[in-house]
């Protein structure tokens, strides 16, 4: 499969920074659920990708965290100084970050050139050495090393926030 425009966007970008990047295509996902049976052959940490706004509408965030661990929107709309959060609509994902729903990721803080989208990432990912993203196409998964992530996020210009997510408690 040839990349989309999205896609090409992010691997242009990659490249200009010098990132290399593994990319595997699949079907398109739009849960973890139906990505993990996709990423069996993928090595690196997994993650879901979480695009919210404020109670009142005026802030929006992109939370990004380890697949596997589990989030508390009360808790985090606290440790955030904000009153409650609510899942953004689509409209407001393409507004924001210019992509559809299932192919959000850090990727898609290129599209927010007035840097309006707050981004808190997983502590995770500063140590995980290999870490999984959508390049704004939920059907490939492009994986990257933790330095040239760390190296992407500032080329961004965004302010970036780790905290510590607990991981979802086993079956």
């Amino acid at each position: 499969m040839t990349p989309g425009p999205e896609e090409q966007k992010v691997l242009d970008v990659l490249g200009s920074l010098g990132i290399a990047w593994e990319r595997h295509e699949h079907p398109p996902v739009f849960t973890v659920e139906q990505a993990e049976v996709h990423w069996r052959e993928i090595s690196g940490l997994h993650v879901k990708n979480l695009f919210l706004r404020n109670d009142r509408g005026n802030r929006h965030y992109l939370i990004v965290l380890a697949a596997s661990k589990k989030v508390d929107l009360k808790v985090l709309a606290k440790l955030l100084s904000e009153d409650r959060f609510s899942f953004a609509s689509a409209e407001r994902l393409k507004r924001w970050l210019g992509v559809d729903p299932g192919s959000v990721s850090v990727f898609s803080l290129i599209n927010d050139e007035a840097k309006g989208v707050e981004v808190v990432l997983d502590e995770d990912l500063q140590t995980a050495g290999r870490a999984a993203f959508h390049p704004n196409d939920n059907r490939v998964t492009l994986v990257v090393n933790s330095t040239d992530l760390a190296r992407f996020l500032a080329w961004t210009g965004h302010r970036v926030r780790y905290l510590r997510f607990e991981a979802c408690p086993s079956d």
